[in-house]
């Protein structure tokens, strides 16, 4: 139960604090432009990964738990409800920035800027590096865990800074979930469910190739 609810945690904060960081940029005298929105998504990952990576591995993230259950590191009930305490955290979060800030109908919701296309694509790649990011900092030497925060935490500054002005760079089904329920702006969620899922799920396969190695002790050690 503690994974469950350190899931909850990760993602509610992950919600709360980024998408409340997207609200407060539009503010006309809140200084927060694009770079600092980028930031801040990037730091709360990285601060939740260092909080809680030894209870549940903050996946905070529905398309990584998929991602690690595809590559055979989470079992399916776990998975399942890492998923549902992902997206009860998200839609909390939401629904806190809504009492906050009324008078704000997006509530930070991810959309296209460009075509639906456009984002679609940019969406799978963008999950897919951060996905191969997370499988190649979570396996093998352990000082590559130490920096685990650091790495997955700047991969999605990164990628917010990139793609952030296209496809909103949600990464993260739950984080597009919560805002949009909420909001009741559903018109393009799909891509946020399935291109994230996508793009991860193609993360292993290449991931594995490129650390063969080190899958085979990780292997070999649970194994013993």
């Amino acid at each position: 139960m503690r994974k469950y609810i350190a899931e909850y945690v990760g993602t509610f904060a992950l919600v709360f604090v980024g998408c409340g960081a997207v609200i407060v940029s539009s503010f006309d005298n809140s200084g927060l432009n694009h770079l600092g929105v980028s930031a801040v998504f990037g730091l709360i990952v990285m601060v939740m990964i260092y909080s809680l990576g030894n209870v549940s591995g903050a996946h905070i993230n529905p398309a990584v738990s998929l991602g690690f259950f595809f590559a055979g590191r989470s079992k399916l009930n776990k998975t399942l409800f890492y998923i549902i305490a992902q997206i009860i955290g998200a839609i909390s979060a939401a629904l806190l920035l809504r009492f906050l800030f009324p008078e704000n109908h997006s509530l930070g919701i991810t959309t296209p800027s460009g075509t639906v296309l456009q984002s679609f694509i940019l969406e799978i790649v963008l999950s897919f590096f951060l996905m191969f990011v997370i499988l190649n900092v979570s396996t093998g030497h352990m000082e590559k865990g130490i920096m685990a925060g650091i790495a997955i935490g700047g991969t999605v500054a990164l990628e917010a800074l990139f793609g952030g002005p296209v496809s909103g760079a949600s990464m993260n089904p739950a984080r597009s979930i919560g805002p949009a329920l909420v909001s009741g702006q559903m018109q393009y969620l799909w891509i946020y469910l399935s291109a994230p899922v996508i793009g991860m799920l193609l993360a292993h396969p290449v991931a594995k190739i490129i650390q063969a190695d080190e899958y085979i002790l990780e292997k070999h050690g649970r194994n013993k």
